[in-house]
């Protein structure tokens, strides 16, 4: 069983369901509205428990009814929340998504309380980053924290992976220069190396821009149709699971769970980690909803 760490983003998600995405200055009546659990950081953190993991979260949330929440739905889920800082005058995260029918979303976030903890308070737990398999980030939460905690795991043999969402048009090259392995899109990868992937070739030639930075392991998700992955040494497309998409709200964080839940340190099982979270994301999106769409162990080894 791997132990993995994530330091990321706590959310209180609102979701509303829709027919078609409005227009600018177009009211349209909802189907449905619901709140769950989310952030990046978070929802990796419940499909990597889900899924297998000894989960620790490093992050935090406001004095407030809506961190209370989160909270409470984290521990029901057994991920350890000793690292979760409260901000006292600071407000948990939220995030307001819309879908339509076609299962395609719009998401906004406010960040609050996720941009508010600090190097220091990383520092404070560099024990439990010592004693994981594999740290986890993304970018919707402090960048110096992040930086601060790549940079102890670098130090204890941790190995770091990098989820570089929402896209960020300068990353800097002091956590890049930490990172084992990144998780881009097709629209992050653009970003952050200036190729435009349009099929495998590009995408070899956006892998070996990410090695000459120092990455040891590179994937990118390709939505539908899977994920590639290049390590150097080799690379592949390994295909997606064909279904009926209805949300795909946290497909990419179930993915990311999933494969560090299973991932071997030294990256030597990639392509069946990668299949394994191919499987998990595509029970995601046939689900409403951030946390309550990740599925459980049980259901993948049926």
């Amino acid at each position: 069983m791997n132990a993995v760490t994530i330091i990321g983003s706590v959310n209180l998600d609102t979701t509303l369901r829709v027919n078609e995405m409005p227009k600018p200055g177009e009211t349209l009546h909802a189907v449905e509205h619901f709140t769950s659990g989310g952030g990046k950081g978070a929802n990796q953190a419940v499909a990597a428990k889900r899924l297998g993991a000894t989960t620790n979260f490093i992050g935090a949330i406001g004095n407030d009814k809506e961190g209370t929440v989160m909270m409470e739905l984290l521990n029901q889920e057994e991920v350890n929340t000793d690292a979760v800082a409260v901000i006292e005058g600071e407000s948990t995260g939220q995030a307001f998504i819309v879908v339509d029918s076609h299962g395609e979303n719009s998401i906004m976030i406010y960040s609050g309380a996720n941009n508010e903890f600090t190097p220091a308070h990383v520092n404070a737990y560099k024990e439990t980053i010592k004693a994981s398999d594999f740290l986890i980030a993304q970018f919707e939460s402090d960048m110096d924290s992040t930086i601060e905690a790549f940079k102890i795991a670098r130090d204890c043999g941790v190995k770091t992976i990098l989820n570089p969402a929402p896209a960020l048009e300068n990353v800097p090259q002091e956590l890049l220069a930490v990172t084992d392995m990144i998780i881009p899109n097709e629209t992050e990868t653009e970003i952050i190396t200036g190729i435009k992937v349009t099929d495998e070739e590009t995408m070899k030639e956006a892998a070996k821009a990410l090695h000459e930075l120092g990455i040891e392991a590179v994937i990118i998700t390709v939505g539908s149709k899977g994920a590639f992955f290049d390590n150097g040494v080799k690379s592949g497309i390994v295909p997606a699971f064909k279904v009926e998409a209805v949300d795909t709200t946290a497909a990419g964080d179930t993915f990311i769970g999933a494969l560090s839940s299973v991932l071997k340190a030294d990256f030597s099982n990639l392509e069946e980690a990668i299949l394994f979270g191919n499987q998990a994301s595509s029970l995601t999106v046939q689900r409403f909803g951030a946390q309550p769409s990740i599925p459980y162990l049980n259901e993948l080894n049926k």
